[in-house]
């Protein structure tokens, strides 16, 4: 394609530009207060609940105490003691970064059980809509496979559209962590999927996961497919700003500092994702050893030396990606600023073939999820860089199993 293209999505990035003001009037109006007129969310009356109880005859900390502080909490309790918190505050303790792993998997067990329940009296509520009670019917189910006993719930949010985090393999042991952070139309009901199974986030981790157990069997590595931010629907107004990212960049930033252990983590971010990933960059710990983009309609800035991070920054892109003809700039808020993969950006080019366009990055056996899979456990010397030269790998040497400073 040519930046003459006039497909549908190129269509639709230009009507928004034109269009912006309209749209930012609509979202700083009464029609925004409108959409969002609900009673008080699960996961807020359960932190609500927290914020009055008390353990042994002491107040619990604040929810807002930093990830160190909530560790050295629950580290102080017996193991009835914790567990009593997870059943009590169940959607509090399974989103609560700083609370050990295993016991977050027990709390959101629990929360999906209670989420099922509500969507199964959905499912037969005669005030809605067949429509409704079909959605609370997908809804249910989903909780329900969520609630499987070989899954990690890390993080659940049954609120509107609703939020999750899933891990594959060990966190706690994990010598490499790797987050996929996913783009736009991201729910509880498009975490996972049967068909097109790699373009939903624990498709891609899943597939990430086994790619580094392929390339890197000696090093523990844990994946997290985190669909815990609110994503824009749709490439409509709210994927042409960073709104939606900035509020993501805040609980990205939140997860990766109440990961147990100091292991080097790697962020791999799709599409909008990356703008997320940009816009967290500077705030991230020193233990993000890597941020790679692919698919990016851009970081929010022109350079990657503007991102402030000490992170390896990597970007591909497939040849037949659409988001290639979305305009890389920014005006007014709207666009995302350079192309991460232009030789101006400065990041680590890498080869995306047989990507499969903008959703097929994850597709095992390509060049785009081997890459990764490298990166994730620190193989650097063995990515393939997108101009079949050294140019990616140049001045780095591998890291596999080495903690970061």
């Amino acid at each position: 394609m040519t930046s003459f293209d006039t497909s549908p999505q190129l269509n639709v990035w230009r009507a928004l530009l034109a269009l912006a003001v309209v749209f930012v009037m609509l979202a700083t109006t009464g029609w925004t207060a409108l959409r969002h007129h609900r009673s008080a969310a699960p996961l807020q009356a359960s932190l609500s609940a927290w914020e009055h109880g008390r353990i042994a005859g002491h107040q619990l900390p604040d929810t807002d105490s930093s990830p160190t502080r909530l560790a050295r909490f629950f580290a102080s309790l017996t193991a009835a003691q914790r567990s009593s918190l997870a059943q009590r505050y169940p959607l509090a303790v399974g989103n609560m970064n700083g609370a050990p792993v295993e016991l977050r998997y027990r709390a959101n067990h629990i929360a999906l059980d209670q989420a099922r329940k509500v969507e199964l009296k959905r499912m037969h509520d005669a005030g809605l809509t067949p429509d409704g009670q079909r959605e609370a019917g997908r809804r249910m189910h989903r909780f329900e496979s969520m609630m499987q006993a070989d899954r990690r719930i890390l993080a659940f949010d049954p609120e509107g559209s609703g939020r999750a985090a899933e891990v594959f393999g060990d966190l706690t042991k994990a010598e490499r962590i790797s987050v996929v952070v996913p783009g736009v139309d991201t729910d509880l009901l498009t975490f996972q999927r049967t068909n097109r199974k790699y373009s939903a986030p624990v498709g891609m981790a899943q597939s990430l996961y086994a790619a580094e157990r392929a390339v890197g069997p000696s090093t523990r590595t844990a994946v997290i497919a985190w669909a815990d931010y609110t994503t824009p629907s749709g490439l409509g107004i709210d994927s042409a700003t960073a709104r939606r990212a900035a509020d993501g960049a805040v609980r990205l930033n939140a997860l990766v500092r109440g990961l147990p252990g100091g292991s080097p983590v790697s962020l791999f971010c799709h599409s909008y994702g990356s703008v997320l990933c940009g816009l967290a960059a500077p705030a991230l710990p020193g233990r993000v050893a890597d941020i790679a983009v692919a698919g990016s309609p851009g970081m929010r800035v022109a350079k990657a030396s503007q991102l402030r991070t000490s992170a390896q920054v990597w970007a591909m892109r497939d040849a037949d990606d659409w988001v290639q003809d979305v305009p890389y700039l920014e005006v007014g808020g709207l666009g995302h600023g350079e192309d991460p993969v232009s030789s101006v950006f400065g990041a680590r080019v890498l080869s995306a073939r047989e990507a499969k366009g903008h959703a097929g990055y994850f597709e095992p056996g390509t060049d785009s999820v081997l890459n990764f899979a490298e990166i994730g456990v620190g193989s650097y010397k063995s990515v393939r860089c997108a101009d079949d030269t050294e140019a990616c790998r140049t001045g780095l040497s591998d890291t596999a199993s080495a903690g970061r400073a």
